[in-house]
């Protein structure tokens, strides 16, 4: 079964060229029809999928609260004031809603769509745990790594307390840790989505399960 089709991307696409309230509200049952209410179903069906990579994976399939993003910008810290995103996203927490852990994503925009797992930029103290565990763990680290993201995000001296010459100091160096995969439009619109992502997460679940380790959640 597909979830999404040409009208999701047809209205992320006029969203991007007009991202102002007036064409919002004039679009917003394009908005529930062609991206919210798939996006949602999409989650709801992932929960099984995803249990069986780990139970402790969270899908929650509500409108409001749960694994969909909002499509509302937060402008207050912004120069940029348009007040819509014009990609969709979900996140699916590993130990749920406000867990510092790990959580696998999935982002749908025109000619950008991707699956990604991991930690974005942990707070200090889930960064210094997973720093130690790779340290002490090098061989399981690079055997879970896989190929990592946001090779920019790393500082230009190794972290206060590591050795210059540790085996991983390049990874031991980085703010975050996250892989992804690539997605087609095709693909998103496919009656195989469901498959691609999953396995996608499958990919990237050693990474998963070793940062939750570091960072002491269930996996």
């Amino acid at each position: 079964m597909g979830y999404f089709d040409q009208r999701t991307f047809a209205f992320l696409k006029g969203l991007a060229r007009n991202n102002n309230r007036d064409w919002f509200q004039a679009h917003k049952d394009d908005y529930e029809a062609d991206l919210k209410e798939p996006f949602l179903d999409f989650i709801s069906d992932a929960g099984p999928q995803l249990a069986k990579i780990s139970k402790h994976i969270v899908a929650d399939p509500r409108p409001n609260g749960g694994s969909l993003f909002r499509i509302y910008r937060d402008v207050r810290f912004s120069k940029d004031k348009s007040p819509y995103k014009t990609h969709a996203g979900a996140h699916f927490q590993v130990g749920g809603k406000g867990v510092h852990g790990p959580g696998y994503y999935l982002h749908i925009e025109p000619g950008e769509c991707f699956v990604a797992g991991g930690m974005w930029m942990p707070d200090p103290k889930a960064l210094q745990m997973i720093r130690t565990r790779i340290a002490e763990k090098p061989a399981d680290w690079k055997k879970a790594r896989g190929t990592l993201d946001h090779g920019e995000d790393s500082l230009k001296r190794p972290p206060q307390g590591f050795v210059p010459d540790h085996p991983m100091i390049e990874d031991l160096k980085r703010k975050s840790f996250t892989a992804s995969k690539r997605l087609t439009d095709k693909q998103v619109t496919g009656p195989d989505l469901m498959k691609s992502f999953i396995g996608a997460c499958r990919e990237i679940a050693p990474m998963m399960g070793f940062l939750s380790s570091a960072v002491g959640v269930r996996w």
